[in-house]
């Protein structure tokens, strides 16, 4: 009780604070309130993997009952993961905002909702009572809303945090249905209750249920098709913002997915195939549409949606593994999602760190309008390309080591599947093949456009690499990905009390044997050695050629005297035969002016890709919906003396109503008395 009073009170302190303290004020309050938050859900999360859950029952009132708050292995790996990325995220804000300084109002909302973020985030993971956790989420929705909309005199900002609003809250229409359907069922709010009741229910019911909380979380984490508010929110957010966004906030709905999976325990193979199929064409999707865009976080945002795919495959496979009763599967799937959404808090959230340094070194995330930056900003560029290489599953780093996860889970369903099994299985291997392959291509493209060649624009400021203390946490979380990488055995041996919980088999501490961990420590120490021996060479030939003069001269052009910038590969070009290879699954938007004429002035050419599912499930559903609105447009006329009839008619409706209904009650006794 101590320990959540004084959480509770350090966020309330903070956000009172904040207002009335200078821009200097503002960070350090903001900072210590997460830091010090951190430091207590923290130590109750590492007390939760020694065996030490924490439990806790509010008095409520009579419609809402006691208040749990509990604190099991599955909470603790989640609030672990929170507390590390907004110590870095927030260490990392307090130098990305200095460019905003004179904006008092906007920094004072903007530290409120930040530790509101936090405090909702790291409260929705311990809250176990319906109502209360829908009034955690709805603030965690309207303080990521303010977060995102902090430049909100941009136009495409305020579009972007509009539309994240409103699909959030589509999200809490689906979970005030579960919560409702459940607590009208049992009369009661408490999980454990709930799950009570569905443990003892048979056929449909707890599949519709799961469905039910599931559409709710799928929204926010970003699953296919619920995906159309991320692409918008993250780029037009601070940096700091997406990488929190696409580091923990969207795993939340993870988090969800696997309580209401612990809670209702529906029929797990039914709902792994559900959830492996939207799983394998949300990764897909999304990998196929991040490597056509040309502004940076929109290319990131986009591989969120692929990353909490691959995620989505894990718990897909756990369920089916856990319905057939074949453990290993089932702990691999899930050992696979919840090392995943670690590495992906990590990558991620590294990658949209170092896009906003280039945003603040350059002003612009136009892909197309960067390239050379590795000459001036080398450390920006080698902690993208370490992020980059971990995103794409390729060892020596922690991504591949997650996938690898995923992919042992795979083998093991194969040995001993029937004929859909086996072809669920193939499915599955391929869209995690095509996903990895995907993301190598669209992160080459990324990093040798952006960081490679020459300039493909001219700035008229100088370009630098942003200070020193601000590139500090990014070489923290750049630890964490080589740690994950080198040892990898430390990290599973973690996994096992999570994953025993979701199994409910505690001896899954053997399934995790040396064979697995071994192959990929030896895979991952070979590819280290490699890139010694490269060093080595390296440095070799630097030592002989030190005393020797190099010459530079211009790259042979065919005999071209002229060469300029735009004879690079560009962004475009870089992906036209792929683009040109799924140009029936893409939408592709051109815009181009023409050079004709004897003497032509300059031409362009431009394009940008729209999402389809967006175009079908979004935008055609709206121009209906105001196309039938505007049929009654004819009713708001600016006429005087019509507003004064509908008044007129308003007042006369009211006083009929109850008499007709009086009347037709008369005539229906009348009729039955006859």
């Amino acid at each position: 009780m101590t320990s959540i009073t004084a959480f509770l009170v350090i966020a309330l302190v903070a956000v009172i604070l904040i207002p009335f303290v200078g821009v200097k004020g503002k960070a350090a309050v903001v900072y210590l309130a997460v830091i010090l938050n951190a430091l207590i859900s923290g130590n109750l999360a590492v007390q939760a993997f020694f065996g030490q859950p924490f439990e806790y029952m509010f008095s409520g009132s009579l419609s809402l009952g006691m208040i749990p708050v509990r604190l099991d292995v599955l909470s603790a790996w989640f609030i672990l993961i929170i507390n590390f990325i907004f110590i870095t995220g927030g260490f990392y804000g307090l130098f990305y905002m200095k460019t905003y300084q004179s904006q008092l109002k906007n920094l004072s909302l903007h530290g409120i909702a930040f530790v509101m973020l936090y405090t909702s985030l790291i409260s929705l993971c311990v809250i176990q009572n319906g109502m209360v956790f829908l009034i955690a989420w709805e603030i965690m929705a309207l303080s990521a809303f303010v977060t995102i909309i902090f430049e909100h005199n941009k136009i495409t900002t305020i579009k972007a945090g509009i539309n994240y609003i409103i699909q959030s809250h589509v999200g809490i229409v689906f979970l005030m249905l579960g919560f409702m359907w459940a607590a009208f069922k049992t009369g009661s709010y408490d999980f454990q209750v709930i799950s009570a009741y569905t443990s003892g229910l048979n056929g449909a019911a707890p599949v519709i249920l799961f469905l039910t909380f599931f559409v709710a979380f799928a929204i926010k984490a970003g699953f296919v098709p619920f995906h159309t508010w991320l692409p918008y929110a993250h780029p037009e957010a601070p940096a700091h913002i997406s990488g929190i966004m696409s580091g923990v906030l969207i795993k939340i709905g993870i988090y969800g997915i696997l309580r209401m999976l612990l809670v209702i325990k529906p029929d797990f193979t039914i709902v792994g195939y559900i959830i492996l199929v939207i799983a394998v064409i949300s990764g897909l999707y999304g990998v196929m549409l991040a490597i056509v865009q040309h502004n940076l976080k929109k290319l990131l945002a986009y591989h969120s949606i692929e990353n909490i795919g691959i995620i989505g495959i894990g718990i897909g496979i756990g369920c089916i593994g856990m319905g057939s009763n074949n453990m290993v599967v089932a702990s691999l799937g899930f050992a696979g999602a919840l090392l995943h959404t670690l590495n992906h808090a990590l990558f991620k959230s590294l990658l949209f760190f170092t896009a906003g340094n280039v945003y603040q070194a350059t002003h612009t995330l136009n892909i197309e309008h960067l390239g050379g930056l590795i000459k001036k900003m080398p450390q920006t560029a080698i902690l993208f390309l370490i992020a980059s290489i971990a995103i794409s599953g390729i060892p020596p780093f922690n991504g591949f080591i997650s996938e690898f996860i995923l992919y042992s889970g795979m083998y093991y369903w194969l040995q001993g599947a029937t004929l859909i099994t086996m072809i669920a299985s193939v499915f599955s291997v391929l869209g995690l093949v095509l996903i990895g392959g995907l993301a190598l291509l669209c992160f080459t493209k990324a990093f040798s456009v952006v960081f490679l060649g020459q300039e493909r624009h001219s700035f008229h400021h100088e370009i630098k690499e942003v200070p020193q203390l601000q590139i500090i946490p990014l070489y923290f979380i750049a630890f964490f990905i080589v740690v994950i990488g080198v040892f990898p055995k430390h990290f599973i041996e973690l996994l096992v009390k999570p994953v025993s919980l979701l199994t409910g088999n505690i001896a899954v501490g053997r399934l995790f044997d040396n064979n697995l961990t071994d192959s990929m420590q030896h895979i991952t120490w070979a590819v280290w050695g490699f890139m010694l021996l490269i060093l080595i060479v390296f440095l070799i030939r630097k030592y002989f050629m030190q005393k020797r003069i190099v010459t530079s001269e211009a790259t042979w052009g065919c005999a071209y005297v002229g060469p300029t910038e735009r004879m690079q590969y560009t962004a475009g070009s870089f992906v036209r035969s792929y683009a040109k290879l799924l140009k029936p699954v893409i939408m592709s938007v051109k815009r181009e002016k023409e050079i004709k004429g004897i003497f032509p002035k300059d031409g362009y050419y431009e394009s940008f890709t729209y999402d389809k599912l967006e175009k079908w499930l979004i935008d055609k559903p709206i121009i209906a919906i105001k196309s039938f609105m505007g049929r009654f447009m004819f009713l708001q006329n600016g006429k005087l003396q019509f507003y004064i009839l509908y008044g007129i008619l308003f007042v006369v409706s009211i006083v009929c109503i109850p008499i007709i209904y009086e009347t037709i009650i008369q005539l229906i006794g009348y009729f039955k008395h006859i």
